[in-house]
Protein backbone atom coordinates (compact mmCIF):
# COMPACT_ATOMS: atom_id res chain seq x y z
CA UNK A 1 0.00 0.00 0.00
CA UNK A 2 1.80 3.33 -1.10
CA UNK A 3 1.01 6.00 1.33
CA UNK A 4 1.55 9.89 0.88
CA UNK A 5 1.37 12.55 3.83
CA UNK A 6 0.72 15.35 2.57
CA UNK A 7 0.03 19.22 4.20
CA UNK A 8 4.05 18.88 5.42
CA UNK A 9 5.15 22.59 6.54
CA UNK A 10 8.06 22.00 8.96
CA UNK A 11 11.53 20.01 9.05
CA UNK A 12 9.94 18.05 11.93
CA UNK A 13 6.49 17.26 10.23
CA UNK A 14 9.11 16.00 6.74
CA UNK A 15 11.42 13.77 9.47
CA UNK A 16 8.16 12.27 11.21
CA UNK A 17 6.39 11.17 7.85
CA UNK A 18 9.89 9.38 6.89
CA UNK A 19 10.12 7.81 9.89
CA UNK A 20 6.68 6.43 9.98
CA UNK A 21 7.59 4.87 6.66
CA UNK A 22 5.67 6.98 4.01
CA UNK A 23 5.98 7.13 0.45
CA UNK A 24 5.79 10.20 -0.28
CA UNK A 25 5.61 13.85 1.34
CA UNK A 26 3.86 16.50 -0.08
CA UNK A 27 3.90 20.32 0.06
CA UNK A 28 1.20 22.50 -0.42
CA UNK A 29 1.92 25.36 -2.55
CA UNK A 30 -1.69 27.37 -2.44
CA UNK A 31 -1.85 30.40 -0.20
CA UNK A 32 -5.68 30.35 0.83
CA UNK A 33 -4.63 27.24 2.58
CA UNK A 34 -3.28 26.75 6.58
CA UNK A 35 -0.99 24.16 5.01
CA UNK A 36 0.49 26.64 2.68
CA UNK A 37 4.48 26.22 2.05
CA UNK A 38 6.46 29.72 0.81
CA UNK A 39 8.11 28.82 -2.68
CA UNK A 40 11.34 30.46 -0.19
CA UNK A 41 11.36 27.68 2.36
CA UNK A 42 10.37 24.78 -0.29
CA UNK A 43 14.29 23.67 -1.02
CA UNK A 44 15.32 23.20 2.31
CA UNK A 45 12.39 20.98 2.93
CA UNK A 46 12.61 19.24 0.04
CA UNK A 47 16.16 18.85 0.88
CA UNK A 48 15.07 16.59 4.11
CA UNK A 49 13.44 13.98 1.77
CA UNK A 50 15.82 10.99 1.19
CA UNK A 51 16.22 9.27 -1.58
CA UNK A 52 13.36 6.26 -1.89
CA UNK A 53 10.65 8.61 -0.86
CA UNK A 54 9.08 10.96 -3.36
CA UNK A 55 8.95 14.54 -2.98
CA UNK A 56 5.43 16.18 -4.37
CA UNK A 57 4.69 19.90 -4.77
CA UNK A 58 1.21 20.34 -4.85
CA UNK A 59 -0.96 23.39 -6.33
CA UNK A 60 -4.30 24.29 -7.00
CA UNK A 61 -3.77 27.39 -8.91
CA UNK A 62 -0.41 28.47 -10.15
CA UNK A 63 -0.16 28.62 -13.95
CA UNK A 64 1.48 24.76 -14.76
CA UNK A 65 4.46 25.71 -16.46
CA UNK A 66 5.48 28.24 -13.08
CA UNK A 67 4.21 25.42 -11.06
CA UNK A 68 6.74 23.57 -12.85
CA UNK A 69 9.46 25.59 -12.77
CA UNK A 70 9.59 26.05 -9.00
CA UNK A 71 8.97 22.30 -8.45
CA UNK A 72 12.08 21.73 -10.73
CA UNK A 73 14.24 24.74 -8.99
CA UNK A 74 13.36 23.20 -5.77
CA UNK A 75 14.41 19.71 -6.37
CA UNK A 76 10.99 18.25 -5.80
CA UNK A 77 10.32 14.66 -7.92
CA UNK A 78 6.56 15.50 -8.37
CA UNK A 79 4.01 17.85 -9.13
CA UNK A 80 0.56 17.53 -8.57
CA UNK A 81 -1.58 19.89 -10.50
CA UNK A 82 -4.86 19.76 -7.83
CA UNK A 83 -8.16 20.54 -9.85
CA UNK A 84 -8.96 22.34 -12.99
CA UNK A 85 -5.68 22.23 -14.98
CA UNK A 86 -6.48 21.17 -18.27
CA UNK A 87 -4.51 18.40 -20.80
CA UNK A 88 -2.68 21.90 -21.98
CA UNK A 89 -1.47 22.46 -18.74
CA UNK A 90 -0.03 18.78 -18.18
CA UNK A 91 1.66 19.27 -21.39
CA UNK A 92 2.96 22.81 -20.57
CA UNK A 93 4.13 21.30 -17.48
CA UNK A 94 5.52 17.98 -18.43
CA UNK A 95 8.27 20.41 -20.51
CA UNK A 96 9.90 20.17 -16.76
CA UNK A 97 12.13 17.20 -15.80
CA UNK A 98 9.73 16.05 -12.84
CA UNK A 99 6.60 13.74 -12.70
CA UNK A 100 3.09 14.86 -12.92
CA UNK A 101 0.15 13.35 -10.73
CA UNK A 102 -3.36 14.74 -11.25
CA UNK A 103 -5.63 15.04 -8.47
CA UNK A 104 -9.22 15.76 -9.08
CA UNK A 105 -12.54 14.55 -7.36
CA UNK A 106 -16.02 13.09 -9.17
CA UNK A 107 -17.43 16.74 -8.76
CA UNK A 108 -14.46 18.38 -11.05
CA UNK A 109 -14.07 15.24 -13.24
CA UNK A 110 -16.16 12.19 -13.92
CA UNK A 111 -13.23 10.89 -16.18
CA UNK A 112 -10.99 8.65 -14.03
CA UNK A 113 -8.89 7.08 -16.42
CA UNK A 114 -5.01 7.03 -15.39
CA UNK A 115 -2.46 8.63 -17.46
CA UNK A 116 -5.47 10.62 -19.72
CA UNK A 117 -3.25 13.64 -19.29
CA UNK A 118 -0.02 12.05 -19.37
CA UNK A 119 0.06 11.89 -15.79
CA UNK A 120 1.99 9.18 -13.34
CA UNK A 121 -0.83 8.83 -11.11
CA UNK A 122 -4.48 9.99 -10.27
CA UNK A 123 -4.98 11.26 -6.80
CA UNK A 124 -9.39 11.31 -5.84
CA UNK A 125 -10.40 13.22 -3.39
CA UNK A 126 -13.11 15.23 -2.15
CA UNK A 127 -15.10 17.77 -3.98
CA UNK A 128 -13.45 20.01 -1.02
CA UNK A 129 -9.37 19.11 -1.25
CA UNK A 130 -8.01 19.72 2.33
CA UNK A 131 -10.95 19.87 4.21
CA UNK A 132 -11.04 15.84 5.69
CA UNK A 133 -14.75 15.54 4.20
CA UNK A 134 -15.48 12.35 3.67
CA UNK A 135 -17.56 11.08 0.66
CA UNK A 136 -18.38 7.71 -0.82
CA UNK A 137 -15.55 6.14 -2.43
CA UNK A 138 -17.69 2.82 -2.33
CA UNK A 139 -20.20 4.45 -5.32
CA UNK A 140 -17.26 4.61 -7.77
CA UNK A 141 -17.91 2.28 -11.16
CA UNK A 142 -15.81 1.96 -12.38
CA UNK A 143 -12.99 2.39 -10.08
CA UNK A 144 -10.12 3.22 -11.54
CA UNK A 145 -7.59 0.72 -13.21
CA UNK A 146 -3.93 1.46 -12.28
CA UNK A 147 -1.97 3.92 -9.65
CA UNK A 148 -4.71 5.85 -7.83
CA UNK A 149 -4.44 7.46 -4.91
CA UNK A 150 -7.73 7.87 -2.24
CA UNK A 151 -7.67 10.77 -0.24
CA UNK A 152 -10.67 12.51 1.65
CA UNK A 153 -11.97 12.49 4.98
CA UNK A 154 -8.62 9.30 5.75
CA UNK A 155 -7.85 9.02 9.05
CA UNK A 156 -5.87 6.88 11.63
CA UNK A 157 -9.06 4.92 12.72
CA UNK A 158 -10.93 4.90 9.10
CA UNK A 159 -8.35 4.07 6.60
CA UNK A 160 -8.00 0.47 6.85
CA UNK A 161 -11.70 0.12 6.63
CA UNK A 162 -11.29 2.25 3.57
CA UNK A 163 -8.57 0.04 1.97
CA UNK A 164 -10.61 -3.00 2.25
CA UNK A 165 -13.81 -1.67 0.90
CA UNK A 166 -12.06 0.55 -2.09
CA UNK A 167 -9.27 -1.46 -2.64
CA UNK A 168 -6.69 1.94 -4.23
CA UNK A 169 -3.50 1.56 -5.14
CA UNK A 170 -2.73 4.07 -2.13
CA UNK A 171 -4.00 6.42 0.27
CA UNK A 172 -3.11 9.93 0.74
CA UNK A 173 -3.92 12.04 3.90
CA UNK A 174 -3.58 15.50 5.49
CA UNK A 175 -6.03 17.16 7.95
CA UNK A 176 -6.64 13.37 9.44
CA UNK A 177 -2.74 13.93 10.70
CA UNK A 178 -3.37 17.11 12.54
CA UNK A 179 -3.74 18.34 15.68
CA UNK A 180 -5.75 21.65 14.75
CA UNK A 181 -5.76 22.47 10.81
CA UNK A 182 -2.40 22.80 9.32
CA UNK A 183 -0.38 21.07 13.00
CA UNK A 184 0.89 18.15 11.86
CA UNK A 185 0.24 15.22 14.98
CA UNK A 186 3.43 13.21 14.73
CA UNK A 187 1.99 10.40 16.42
CA UNK A 188 -1.10 10.06 14.30
CA UNK A 189 0.87 10.23 11.39
CA UNK A 190 2.52 7.50 12.57
CA UNK A 191 -0.58 5.61 13.18
CA UNK A 192 -1.87 6.34 9.86
CA UNK A 193 0.86 4.97 7.70
CA UNK A 194 0.77 1.93 10.08
CA UNK A 195 -3.28 1.68 10.23
CA UNK A 196 -3.07 1.71 6.15
CA UNK A 197 0.04 -1.14 5.90
CA UNK A 198 -1.79 -3.68 8.30
CA UNK A 199 -4.51 -4.17 5.67
CA UNK A 200 -3.51 -7.89 4.01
Amino acid sequence: MFVKVCGLRTPGDVDAAVAAGADAVGFVMYPPSPRHVDPADLGALVARVPDGVRSVVVVADLPADRAAAVTADAGADVLQLHGRYTRDDFTAAARAPITLWRATSLAHDPDLTVGLYGEEMLLLDSPVAGSGERWDAEALDPRPAGRWLLAGGLDPDTVATAVRRVRPWGVDVSSGVESSRGVKDHSRIRDFVAAARAVG
